[in-house]
């Protein structure tokens, strides 16, 4: 049973506060061992060399990591990564001269926390990817993609669709076969580009003979058991569940400050937050439109938005669902900035203002605080923002009433968010290889 809370307005007593917990509303219980699917160490292990190692893309030049680091909490630290193409990690990476980036990737790296539970089923922030019965071994998959076989989670199909993007991991057609494959569309099947991916991994002795203990050496190595592999291994390693709010909704008490108990009951209450970062995951997994200053390609279809990223429409078809998101976890929260699809916030006290006032907040909005890596031939960044019709469409769009906080309020919700810490999930359980099998170099932060 979860613990008791009264939504109210804001306290400064810590015995008040545990006055009103104790009457009505329910919190969420803490996140326990059943709600995450079972592991295999072994096929763990494996996916930890995979997500290290630059072998899964197209130039050998770039791994899952490089955008998805942990020691950038499990994303790269900027607004938008540079993906295939560029060199070094997060702040430090630049673009190549032979080997140029086309574009910057569209939206922000998200974080990979908690993605390994069995109630998350809406991937992607413009949720291209949910379950669904209906759909081919009950996954729907984003348009042009489909599995070739069941997969046990999808977290383990949604790890075989970066490697399939030209800008994060493939490449372009003229540089390798993967990236001809996919500009081709031959991604399933004989010589299509998953059918590359799994041949390359499998001609590494290391690797073969890892997977020879799991799935028999008399059986071919295919694209799934590459999925399965990045699927274990980020379920086991960015688990987040023993954060002092999960100690404290398991009785706990002394787990939260006083001042973290005043954000609990904020954020539960008045500010509202919990009307989409609800429920044990604190999701909804909805798509909500929060009026986020758009810049960069984004992801578009529709002529009659020419600039700015559509959100959930690209996928739904939907205008209801123009400029509208997937709602976030929020468990490490504080580790896992920029904020926003798009990066757009670079700080946690930003996003929450915005979230207070978001037509006021896209409407002063500063784009100098935005960290894009400065590569000379991206001209288009604020193509989107400068486009005066879309901005007041953005503004028109949004879902969320404005909320009214005091400084201090915004002070404890702060602190609450950042009580949602787990400092195993940042240390990691199996941490970084020395190396990789393919004897690639890894992604590491440069030294101070």
């Amino acid at each position: 049973m979860g613990r008791a809370l009264n939504p109210r307005t804001f306290l400064a007593g810590a015995a008040c506060l545990a006055a009103s917990i104790a009457q009505a509303d329910t919190l969420p219980r803490a996140l326990e061992p059943a709600d995450f699917f079972d592991i295999d160490i072994e096929m763990a292990a494996i996916g930890r060399n995979l997500f290290f190692d630059k072998v899964l893309s197209g130039n050998d030049n770039i791994s899952c990591s490089t955008c998805h680091h942990p020691a950038l909490g499990t994303g790269d630290g900027m607004a938008l990564p540079l993906g295939e193409g560029g060199v070094g990690l997060g702040h430090t990476r630049i673009a190549t001269d032979t080997n140029i980036p086309l574009m910057r990737v569209p939206r922000n790296a998200p974080p990979l926390f908690n993605l390994g539970a069995r109630g998350f089923e809406v991937f992607f922030q413009d949720g291209r990817m949910t379950r669904d019965r209906d759909a081919p071994f009950g996954i729907q998959m984003p348009k042009g993609n489909t599995l070739e076989r069941r997969m046990p989670t999808m977290l383990s199909a949604q790890n075989l669709l970066p490697i399939l993007n030209v800008e994060e991991m493939a490449g372009q057609p003229d540089e390798n076969a993967i990236g001809l494959a996919v500009a081709e569309n031959r991604l399933t099947g004989e010589g299509g580009a998953w059918d590359l991916i799994a041949k390359k991994v499998e001609a590494i002795p290391e690797y073969r003979q890892a997977f020879d203990w799991i799935i028999g050496p008399d059986e071919p190595l295919h694209i799934s058991h590459i999925g399965i592999a990045l699927s274990s291994f980020i379920s086991y390693e960015f688990r987040a569940a023993n954060t002092p709010f999960d100690r404290y909704l398991r009785g706990d008490n002394g787990a939260l400050t006083d001042v973290q108990m005043q954000g609990m009951e904020l954020f539960y209450g008045d500010a509202g937050c919990a009307s989409c970062h609800s429920g044990t995951l604190m999701s909804d997994f909805g798509m909500h439109a929060l009026a986020l200053p758009q810049f960069g390609p984004g992801k578009r279809e529709n002529p009659d938005f020419p600039h700015a990223d559509e959100g959930h429409m690209r996928a739904s078809g939907a205008y209801k669902d123009i400029y509208t998101f997937r709602t976030p976890m929020l468990r490490n929260v504080a580790l896992t900035a920029p904020y926003g699809h798009n990066g757009a916030f670079t700080s946690l006290e930003g996003i929450v203002r915005h979230h207070l006032n978001p037509i006021q907040s896209l409407g002063t909005f500063d784009r100098d605080q935005v960290l894009l890596h400065d590569v000379p031939s991206f001209t288009d960044d604020w193509v989107a923002l400068d486009a005066v019709n879309e901005t007041l469409q953005i503004a028109a769009a949004v879902s969320i009433a404005p909320v009214e906080l005091e400084d201090a309020e915004v002070d404890a919700l702060l602190s609450f968010l950042e009580a949602l810490t787990d400092p195993v999930a940042i240390t990691g359980r199996l941490g970084i290889p020395l190396s990789v099998p393919s004897g690639l170099s890894i992604d590491m932060p440069a030294q101070p």
